[in-house]
Protein backbone atom coordinates (compact mmCIF):
# COMPACT_ATOMS: atom_id res chain seq x y z
CA UNK A 1 0.00 0.00 0.00
CA UNK A 2 0.99 3.78 -0.65
CA UNK A 3 0.74 6.75 1.32
CA UNK A 4 -1.30 9.21 -0.73
CA UNK A 5 0.29 11.80 1.37
CA UNK A 6 3.58 11.29 -0.59
CA UNK A 7 1.87 10.64 -4.19
CA UNK A 8 0.50 14.18 -3.68
CA UNK A 9 3.85 15.98 -2.78
CA UNK A 10 5.76 13.67 -5.23
CA UNK A 11 3.78 12.41 -8.33
CA UNK A 12 6.17 12.76 -10.76
CA UNK A 13 8.84 10.65 -8.45
CA UNK A 14 6.05 8.15 -8.18
CA UNK A 15 5.33 7.82 -11.35
CA UNK A 16 9.19 7.56 -12.24
CA UNK A 17 9.54 4.74 -9.94
CA UNK A 18 6.60 2.78 -10.71
CA UNK A 19 8.23 2.82 -14.96
CA UNK A 20 11.33 1.02 -13.40
CA UNK A 21 9.19 -1.70 -12.94
CA UNK A 22 7.33 -1.46 -16.43
CA UNK A 23 4.10 0.63 -14.61
CA UNK A 24 2.18 3.04 -16.70
CA UNK A 25 1.78 6.57 -15.42
CA UNK A 26 -0.97 6.29 -12.22
CA UNK A 27 -0.36 9.26 -10.08
CA UNK A 28 -2.87 11.51 -12.17
CA UNK A 29 -5.62 8.72 -12.09
CA UNK A 30 -5.12 8.38 -8.18
CA UNK A 31 -4.72 12.06 -7.64
CA UNK A 32 -8.18 12.69 -9.19
CA UNK A 33 -9.80 10.46 -7.47
CA UNK A 34 -8.62 11.32 -4.42
CA UNK A 35 -9.59 14.60 -5.08
CA UNK A 36 -13.05 13.32 -5.64
CA UNK A 37 -13.02 10.88 -2.75
CA UNK A 38 -11.94 14.28 -0.48
CA UNK A 39 -14.94 16.28 -1.66
CA UNK A 40 -17.62 13.58 -1.62
CA UNK A 41 -16.86 13.04 1.98
CA UNK A 42 -16.48 17.02 3.13
CA UNK A 43 -19.96 17.06 1.20
CA UNK A 44 -21.03 14.33 3.30
CA UNK A 45 -19.93 15.87 6.18
CA UNK A 46 -21.24 19.04 5.76
CA UNK A 47 -24.50 17.85 5.26
CA UNK A 48 -24.69 15.85 7.58
CA UNK A 49 -23.69 18.50 10.21
CA UNK A 50 -26.44 20.48 8.54
CA UNK A 51 -28.84 18.03 9.24
CA UNK A 52 -28.27 18.10 13.07
CA UNK A 53 -27.96 22.16 12.85
CA UNK A 54 -31.18 22.15 11.33
CA UNK A 55 -32.98 19.67 13.52
CA UNK A 56 -31.87 21.13 16.71
CA UNK A 57 -33.29 24.82 14.95
CA UNK A 58 -36.60 23.22 14.26
CA UNK A 59 -37.39 22.71 17.84
CA UNK A 60 -36.10 26.68 18.81
CA UNK A 61 -38.21 27.50 16.00
CA UNK A 62 -41.70 25.82 17.28
CA UNK A 63 -40.63 27.13 21.34
CA UNK A 64 -41.06 30.86 19.89
CA UNK A 65 -43.81 30.03 17.59
CA UNK A 66 -42.39 30.92 14.78
CA UNK A 67 -44.30 27.71 12.52
CA UNK A 68 -43.48 28.96 9.10
CA UNK A 69 -39.47 28.75 9.67
CA UNK A 70 -40.20 25.39 11.58
CA UNK A 71 -41.93 23.59 8.51
CA UNK A 72 -38.96 25.18 6.17
CA UNK A 73 -36.50 23.70 8.48
CA UNK A 74 -38.30 20.25 8.48
CA UNK A 75 -38.20 20.88 5.08
CA UNK A 76 -34.85 20.95 4.79
CA UNK A 77 -34.23 18.27 7.05
CA UNK A 78 -36.41 15.94 5.14
CA UNK A 79 -34.84 16.37 1.81
CA UNK A 80 -31.55 16.25 3.32
CA UNK A 81 -32.02 12.65 5.10
CA UNK A 82 -33.17 11.94 1.33
CA UNK A 83 -29.90 12.66 -0.13
CA UNK A 84 -27.70 11.98 1.98
CA UNK A 85 -27.97 7.92 1.56
CA UNK A 86 -27.32 8.31 -2.05
CA UNK A 87 -23.95 10.84 -1.15
CA UNK A 88 -22.50 8.04 1.14
CA UNK A 89 -22.68 5.38 -1.43
CA UNK A 90 -20.83 7.72 -3.79
CA UNK A 91 -18.51 8.49 -1.58
CA UNK A 92 -18.20 4.45 -0.62
CA UNK A 93 -17.84 3.99 -4.30
CA UNK A 94 -15.63 6.60 -4.93
CA UNK A 95 -13.12 5.42 -1.62
CA UNK A 96 -13.31 1.72 -2.82
CA UNK A 97 -12.35 2.60 -5.94
CA UNK A 98 -9.00 4.76 -5.06
CA UNK A 99 -8.04 1.88 -2.12
CA UNK A 100 -8.40 -0.56 -5.03
CA UNK A 101 -6.19 1.21 -7.52
CA UNK A 102 -3.45 1.82 -5.09
CA UNK A 103 -3.56 -1.67 -3.00
CA UNK A 104 -3.35 -3.33 -6.67
CA UNK A 105 0.19 -1.12 -7.27
CA UNK A 106 3.62 -3.23 -6.62
CA UNK A 107 5.88 -1.34 -4.28
CA UNK A 108 8.37 1.14 -5.70
CA UNK A 109 11.83 -0.17 -5.90
CA UNK A 110 14.99 0.77 -3.92
CA UNK A 111 17.45 3.24 -5.51
CA UNK A 112 19.98 -0.09 -5.14
CA UNK A 113 17.68 -2.46 -7.60
CA UNK A 114 19.42 -2.16 -10.59
CA UNK A 115 17.48 -0.94 -13.42
CA UNK A 116 16.10 -3.91 -16.06
CA UNK A 117 13.19 -5.47 -17.10
CA UNK A 118 13.41 -9.19 -16.12
CA UNK A 119 15.62 -11.87 -14.78
CA UNK A 120 18.23 -11.67 -17.50
CA UNK A 121 19.25 -7.98 -16.18
CA UNK A 122 19.94 -9.67 -12.54
CA UNK A 123 23.35 -8.70 -11.20
CA UNK A 124 25.44 -10.81 -10.00
CA UNK A 125 27.13 -9.77 -7.24
CA UNK A 126 28.81 -12.44 -5.09
CA UNK A 127 29.72 -16.39 -5.49
CA UNK A 128 30.83 -18.51 -2.52
CA UNK A 129 32.82 -22.13 -2.81
CA UNK A 130 33.97 -23.93 -5.67
CA UNK A 131 31.70 -25.99 -7.68
CA UNK A 132 32.92 -30.03 -7.06
CA UNK A 133 35.01 -31.33 -9.96
CA UNK A 134 33.07 -35.31 -10.71
CA UNK A 135 35.31 -38.03 -12.34
CA UNK A 136 32.25 -39.04 -13.67
CA UNK A 137 29.23 -37.15 -15.07
CA UNK A 138 26.72 -36.15 -12.42
CA UNK A 139 23.12 -37.09 -13.00
CA UNK A 140 20.12 -34.35 -11.79
CA UNK A 141 17.97 -35.51 -8.88
CA UNK A 142 15.41 -36.95 -10.51
CA UNK A 143 17.44 -39.23 -11.95
CA UNK A 144 19.24 -39.94 -8.61
CA UNK A 145 16.17 -39.54 -6.55
CA UNK A 146 13.47 -42.79 -6.99
CA UNK A 147 16.25 -45.52 -6.35
CA UNK A 148 16.88 -43.61 -3.12
CA UNK A 149 13.10 -43.44 -1.83
CA UNK A 150 11.90 -39.60 -3.54
CA UNK A 151 9.01 -41.37 -5.29
CA UNK A 152 7.00 -39.14 -8.00
CA UNK A 153 4.81 -42.21 -9.45
CA UNK A 154 2.90 -42.76 -5.78
CA UNK A 155 2.33 -39.05 -5.61
CA UNK A 156 1.27 -38.48 -8.72
CA UNK A 157 -1.20 -41.27 -8.55
CA UNK A 158 -3.25 -39.79 -5.08
CA UNK A 159 -2.57 -36.40 -5.92
CA UNK A 160 -1.56 -35.41 -9.82
CA UNK A 161 1.77 -33.61 -11.09
CA UNK A 162 4.11 -31.59 -8.71
CA UNK A 163 3.74 -34.08 -5.70
CA UNK A 164 6.15 -36.42 -4.16
CA UNK A 165 5.90 -39.33 -1.30
CA UNK A 166 9.35 -39.50 0.60
CA UNK A 167 10.40 -42.33 1.54
CA UNK A 168 12.55 -43.64 4.32
CA UNK A 169 16.23 -42.71 4.22
CA UNK A 170 14.83 -39.78 1.82
CA UNK A 171 12.45 -38.71 4.29
CA UNK A 172 14.91 -38.44 6.82
CA UNK A 173 16.99 -36.36 5.17
CA UNK A 174 13.99 -33.76 4.32
CA UNK A 175 13.48 -34.18 8.25
CA UNK A 176 17.40 -33.36 9.20
CA UNK A 177 17.14 -30.62 6.94
CA UNK A 178 14.40 -28.80 8.21
CA UNK A 179 15.00 -29.13 11.61
CA UNK A 180 19.23 -28.49 11.13
CA UNK A 181 18.19 -24.94 9.75
CA UNK A 182 15.54 -24.05 11.80
CA UNK A 183 17.98 -25.02 14.93
CA UNK A 184 20.53 -22.91 12.82
CA UNK A 185 18.50 -19.89 12.89
CA UNK A 186 17.07 -20.09 16.74
CA UNK A 187 20.06 -20.73 18.04
CA UNK A 188 22.80 -19.49 16.19
CA UNK A 189 20.93 -16.14 14.13
CA UNK A 190 18.70 -15.19 16.77
CA UNK A 191 15.22 -15.80 15.16
CA UNK A 192 12.24 -16.64 17.38
CA UNK A 193 10.91 -20.07 16.38
CA UNK A 194 6.83 -19.95 15.70
CA UNK A 195 4.46 -22.78 14.67
CA UNK A 196 1.84 -20.20 12.79
CA UNK A 197 -1.41 -21.16 11.14
CA UNK A 198 -1.14 -22.74 8.09
CA UNK A 199 -4.88 -21.64 7.05
CA UNK A 200 -5.32 -17.68 6.94
CA UNK A 201 -8.29 -15.16 6.54
CA UNK A 202 -8.23 -12.55 3.16
CA UNK A 203 -7.03 -9.72 5.14
CA UNK A 204 -4.52 -11.47 5.84
CA UNK A 205 -3.38 -12.65 2.62
CA UNK A 206 -4.05 -8.89 1.28
CA UNK A 207 -1.66 -7.59 4.24
CA UNK A 208 1.40 -9.31 2.56
CA UNK A 209 0.70 -8.95 -0.96
CA UNK A 210 -0.86 -11.58 -2.19
CA UNK A 211 -4.29 -10.74 -2.98
CA UNK A 212 -5.62 -8.97 -4.82
CA UNK A 213 -3.14 -9.45 -8.00
CA UNK A 214 -2.01 -13.36 -7.62
CA UNK A 215 -5.24 -14.91 -6.01
CA UNK A 216 -4.57 -17.61 -9.11
CA UNK A 217 -1.12 -18.45 -7.26
CA UNK A 218 -2.72 -19.77 -4.14
CA UNK A 219 -5.18 -22.16 -2.77
CA UNK A 220 -8.61 -21.25 -1.35
CA UNK A 221 -11.27 -23.15 1.08
CA UNK A 222 -14.71 -23.70 0.42
CA UNK A 223 -15.07 -21.70 3.64
CA UNK A 224 -13.40 -18.61 1.71
CA UNK A 225 -9.93 -19.22 4.11
CA UNK A 226 -6.51 -19.28 2.42
CA UNK A 227 -3.71 -22.00 2.57
CA UNK A 228 -0.43 -19.71 2.81
CA UNK A 229 1.97 -20.20 0.15
CA UNK A 230 4.66 -19.38 2.67
CA UNK A 231 4.64 -18.54 6.64
CA UNK A 232 5.78 -14.82 5.59
CA UNK A 233 1.83 -14.35 5.29
CA UNK A 234 1.51 -15.86 8.97
CA UNK A 235 4.63 -14.68 10.47
CA UNK A 236 4.01 -10.99 8.96
CA UNK A 237 0.36 -11.02 9.83
CA UNK A 238 1.59 -11.64 13.54
CA UNK A 239 1.77 -7.89 14.34
CA UNK A 240 -1.01 -6.39 12.02
CA UNK A 241 -3.53 -3.80 13.62
CA UNK A 242 -1.12 -3.32 16.47
CA UNK A 243 0.83 -0.66 18.12
CA UNK A 244 4.43 -2.11 19.05
CA UNK A 245 6.76 -0.92 21.47
CA UNK A 246 10.13 0.66 19.50
CA UNK A 247 12.23 -0.60 22.45
CA UNK A 248 11.30 -4.08 21.74
CA UNK A 249 12.62 -4.14 17.68
CA UNK A 250 13.45 -5.63 15.96
CA UNK A 251 11.63 -8.98 16.23
CA UNK A 252 12.76 -11.96 14.65
CA UNK A 253 10.82 -14.47 13.90
CA UNK A 254 10.81 -17.79 11.85
CA UNK A 255 8.72 -21.36 11.48
CA UNK A 256 9.11 -24.49 9.32
CA UNK A 257 5.94 -24.89 7.92
CA UNK A 258 4.25 -26.76 4.48
CA UNK A 259 4.10 -24.20 1.91
CA UNK A 260 1.20 -24.66 -0.59
CA UNK A 261 1.20 -22.72 -4.52
CA UNK A 262 -1.14 -23.60 -7.31
CA UNK A 263 2.08 -22.78 -9.52
CA UNK A 264 -0.63 -21.19 -11.79
CA UNK A 265 2.20 -18.58 -13.30
CA UNK A 266 4.97 -20.97 -13.87
CA UNK A 267 3.41 -23.55 -16.70
CA UNK A 268 5.67 -25.69 -18.26
CA UNK A 269 8.31 -24.82 -16.07
CA UNK A 270 10.64 -27.52 -13.90
CA UNK A 271 7.68 -29.83 -14.27
CA UNK A 272 9.92 -32.45 -13.79
CA UNK A 273 11.92 -33.09 -10.19
CA UNK A 274 11.36 -31.37 -7.00
CA UNK A 275 12.10 -28.26 -8.26
CA UNK A 276 8.56 -26.51 -8.03
CA UNK A 277 5.63 -28.45 -6.04
CA UNK A 278 2.38 -27.49 -4.87
CA UNK A 279 3.07 -28.52 -1.48
CA UNK A 280 6.99 -27.90 -0.59
CA UNK A 281 8.63 -27.36 3.40
CA UNK A 282 10.36 -24.00 3.56
CA UNK A 283 11.97 -22.46 6.49
CA UNK A 284 10.51 -18.56 6.99
CA UNK A 285 12.69 -15.80 8.65
CA UNK A 286 10.60 -12.52 9.02
CA UNK A 287 11.84 -9.29 10.70
CA UNK A 288 9.87 -6.43 12.24
CA UNK A 289 11.92 -3.58 12.01
CA UNK A 290 12.42 0.09 12.45
CA UNK A 291 13.36 2.33 9.40
CA UNK A 292 16.61 3.07 10.94
CA UNK A 293 17.31 -0.47 11.41
CA UNK A 294 15.76 -2.13 8.20
CA UNK A 295 19.67 -2.21 5.98
CA UNK A 296 20.73 -3.82 9.30
CA UNK A 297 18.83 -7.03 9.45
CA UNK A 298 18.77 -7.18 5.51
CA UNK A 299 22.59 -7.63 5.77
CA UNK A 300 21.77 -10.20 8.72
CA UNK A 301 19.17 -12.05 7.35
CA UNK A 302 21.03 -12.23 4.08
CA UNK A 303 24.06 -14.03 6.39
CA UNK A 304 21.73 -15.77 7.92
CA UNK A 305 20.39 -17.76 4.95
CA UNK A 306 24.19 -17.90 3.38
CA UNK A 307 25.36 -19.66 6.52
CA UNK A 308 23.06 -22.59 5.96
CA UNK A 309 24.52 -23.04 2.49
CA UNK A 310 28.50 -22.95 3.55
CA UNK A 311 27.72 -24.89 6.54
CA UNK A 312 26.19 -27.48 4.00
CA UNK A 313 29.29 -26.35 1.78
CA UNK A 314 26.92 -25.84 -0.83
CA UNK A 315 28.50 -23.51 -3.65
CA UNK A 316 26.28 -20.72 -4.26
CA UNK A 317 25.76 -17.02 -5.88
CA UNK A 318 23.94 -14.18 -5.17
CA UNK A 319 21.98 -11.90 -7.68
CA UNK A 320 20.55 -8.69 -6.57
CA UNK A 321 17.41 -8.32 -8.76
CA UNK A 322 16.65 -5.97 -11.18
CA UNK A 323 13.33 -3.29 -11.06
CA UNK A 324 11.57 -5.46 -13.26
CA UNK A 325 12.14 -8.42 -11.29
CA UNK A 326 11.02 -7.78 -8.56
CA UNK A 327 8.33 -8.87 -6.58
CA UNK A 328 5.07 -6.98 -6.41
CA UNK A 329 5.26 -6.52 -2.32
CA UNK A 330 9.27 -5.63 -2.05
CA UNK A 331 11.53 -2.68 -2.29
CA UNK A 332 15.08 -4.44 -2.82
CA UNK A 333 15.64 -8.60 -3.18
CA UNK A 334 18.84 -10.90 -3.17
CA UNK A 335 18.18 -13.85 -4.48
CA UNK A 336 20.48 -16.71 -3.43
CA UNK A 337 20.70 -19.69 -6.11
CA UNK A 338 22.75 -22.74 -5.28
CA UNK A 339 25.01 -24.78 -7.85
CA UNK A 340 22.96 -27.98 -9.47
CA UNK A 341 25.66 -30.24 -11.12
CA UNK A 342 23.14 -32.20 -12.62
CA UNK A 343 21.61 -29.19 -14.43
CA UNK A 344 24.66 -27.26 -14.72
CA UNK A 345 23.74 -24.31 -13.49
CA UNK A 346 22.91 -22.00 -10.39
CA UNK A 347 18.77 -22.40 -8.97
CA UNK A 348 17.23 -20.10 -7.06
CA UNK A 349 17.00 -21.51 -3.46
CA UNK A 350 16.47 -18.44 -1.35
CA UNK A 351 14.92 -14.64 -2.05
CA UNK A 352 15.89 -11.80 1.26
CA UNK A 353 14.41 -8.95 0.70
CA UNK A 354 12.63 -5.85 2.39
CA UNK A 355 9.30 -4.65 2.03
CA UNK A 356 9.75 -1.43 3.47
CA UNK A 357 5.84 0.03 5.32
CA UNK A 358 4.06 -1.30 2.04
CA UNK A 359 2.91 -4.52 4.03
CA UNK A 360 2.88 -2.99 7.29
CA UNK A 361 0.33 -0.43 5.55
CA UNK A 362 -1.89 -2.78 4.75
CA UNK A 363 -1.80 -4.72 7.69
CA UNK A 364 -2.19 -1.08 9.69
CA UNK A 365 1.00 -2.70 11.87
CA UNK A 366 2.70 0.38 13.50
CA UNK A 367 5.00 1.07 16.57
CA UNK A 368 5.60 4.17 18.93
CA UNK A 369 9.19 5.20 19.30
CA UNK A 370 11.02 4.65 22.09
CA UNK A 371 10.37 7.77 24.64
CA UNK A 372 7.30 8.59 22.81
CA UNK A 373 3.73 8.97 24.00
CA UNK A 374 1.58 9.77 21.22
CA UNK A 375 3.18 9.63 17.98
CA UNK A 376 3.13 6.41 15.72
CA UNK A 377 5.21 5.07 12.94
CA UNK A 378 4.30 2.23 10.40
CA UNK A 379 7.32 -0.63 11.05
CA UNK A 380 9.05 -2.02 8.18
CA UNK A 381 9.27 -6.03 7.50
CA UNK A 382 11.64 -8.21 5.96
CA UNK A 383 11.11 -11.57 4.48
CA UNK A 384 13.69 -14.52 3.43
CA UNK A 385 13.93 -17.83 3.18
CA UNK A 386 16.24 -19.97 5.29
CA UNK A 387 15.93 -22.21 3.20
CA UNK A 388 13.72 -23.81 1.01
CA UNK A 389 13.93 -27.51 2.54
CA UNK A 390 12.90 -29.70 -1.16
CA UNK A 391 15.58 -27.58 -3.02
CA UNK A 392 18.08 -27.92 -0.49
CA UNK A 393 17.50 -31.70 -0.49
CA UNK A 394 17.84 -31.57 -4.10
CA UNK A 395 21.06 -29.59 -3.83
CA UNK A 396 22.79 -31.99 -1.72
CA UNK A 397 21.23 -35.01 -3.95
CA UNK A 398 23.52 -33.40 -6.67
CA UNK A 399 26.73 -32.28 -5.16
CA UNK A 400 26.72 -35.01 -3.16
CA UNK A 401 25.90 -37.85 -5.44
CA UNK A 402 28.15 -40.87 -5.97
CA UNK A 403 29.00 -43.05 -8.99
CA UNK A 404 27.23 -45.93 -7.70
CA UNK A 405 24.28 -43.64 -6.87
CA UNK A 406 24.49 -43.27 -3.26
CA UNK A 407 24.60 -39.59 -2.19
CA UNK A 408 26.66 -38.64 0.96
CA UNK A 409 25.35 -36.98 4.18
CA UNK A 410 26.54 -33.80 4.73
CA UNK A 411 29.07 -32.77 7.75
CA UNK A 412 26.47 -30.45 9.22
CA UNK A 413 23.20 -33.15 8.81
CA UNK A 414 25.05 -36.07 10.59
CA UNK A 415 23.91 -35.67 13.61
CA UNK A 416 20.45 -35.28 12.95
CA UNK A 417 20.67 -38.40 10.41
CA UNK A 418 21.46 -41.10 13.40
CA UNK A 419 25.14 -40.83 12.38
CA UNK A 420 24.23 -42.20 8.75
CA UNK A 421 27.01 -41.68 6.09
CA UNK A 422 25.09 -41.98 3.07
CA UNK A 423 21.65 -43.01 1.07
CA UNK A 424 22.17 -45.99 0.15
CA UNK A 425 20.01 -47.65 -3.19
CA UNK A 426 18.30 -50.20 -2.10
CA UNK A 427 14.70 -51.91 -2.54
CA UNK A 428 12.06 -48.90 -0.82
Amino acid sequence: MHDLKYIRENAADFDAALARRGVEPVAATILALDEENRSLATRLQEGQARRNEASKAIGKAKGQGDEETAQALMAEVSELKASLPELEDQARAAAEKLQNLVAALPNLPSAEAPDGADEEDNVEIKRWGTPRDFDFTPREHSDIGPALGLDFETAARMSGARFAFLRGQMARLQRAIGQYMLDKQTTENGYTECAPPLLVREEAVFGTGQLPKFAEDLFQTTDGRWLIPTSETSLANSVREQILDGAHLPQRITALTPCFRSEAGSAGRDTKGYIRQHQFEKVEMVTVAQPDQDEAEFQHMLASAESILEALELPYRNLMLCAGDLGATVRKTIDLEVWLPGQGAYREISSVSTCGEYQARRMNARYRPEGETKGTQFVHTLNGSGLAVGRTLVAVLENYQQEDGSVTIPEALKPYMGGMEKLEVATI
